[in-house]
């Protein structure tokens, strides 16, 4: 009888702490802020991609958005990653040398996929990267292309096509470096 009584009292005690049903209808709270020095993502120009491109924009992690329905104007390479993926770790510092080594003849961002704000902010600073990094936390940008498990690197050509996409970790800068002329026909 006593532990009805407590069970009892527990639950109306739990049925007081709110008198409010949430709004089914009502948006979720937008995520705070993150302090960072990261570069926002570049001005982008208003000419839409070629047809069949990707209708997706994204919120960049050092400000400013990426809107993959626009086209780049320039080639493009996008690796997308995550703070807790270990093979992303290791080929970042390929796609850094590679922004350091591009110019003007080709741009490089990167997409933290499938992460957290801060986990990302908090990577992508710790691991020194100099290029923009845009947000896509739920992973949308992959289940559009039907990619499966990260590191994967997209290659546009400057009109916004999808020139190639490499599937998995790439293990050296002279790789990197060919995938781009192959695909891109830059050389660098």
């Amino acid at each position: 009888m006593r532990r009805l009584a407590l069970a009892a009292t527990a639950l109306l005690a739990l049925a007081a702490c709110s008198s409010e049903e949430p709004d089914a209808g009502a948006a979720p709270p937008e995520p705070a802020a993150v302090e960072t020095d990261l570069p926002p993502c570049p001005d982008q120009e208003g000419a839409a991609a070629a047809a069949g491109t990707i209708d997706l924009a994204f919120d960049c992690l050092g400000g400013g958005t990426l809107d993959l329905a626009l086209a780049p104007g320039v080639p493009t390479v996008l690796n997308l990653w995550a703070s807790w993926c270990g093979p992303c770790r290791e080929e970042l510092p390929l796609f850094q040398q590679l922004s350091e080594s591009a110019g003007e003849q080709l741009r490089v961002l990167g997409v933290d996929s499938q992460d957290g704000r801060p986990q990302g902010v908090s990577f992508a600073a710790d691991a020194g990267l100099t290029f923009p990094s845009a947000f896509d936390g739920e992973g949308e940008l992959a289940a559009e292309l039907g990619l499966r498990g990260l590191p994967q690197s997209v290659f546009l050509a400057a009109d916004g096509s999808i020139a190639h996409i490499e599937a998995g970790e790439i293990s050296s800068y002279d790789e990197l470096r060919g995938l781009v002329a192959e695909h891109l026909g830059v050389q660098l």
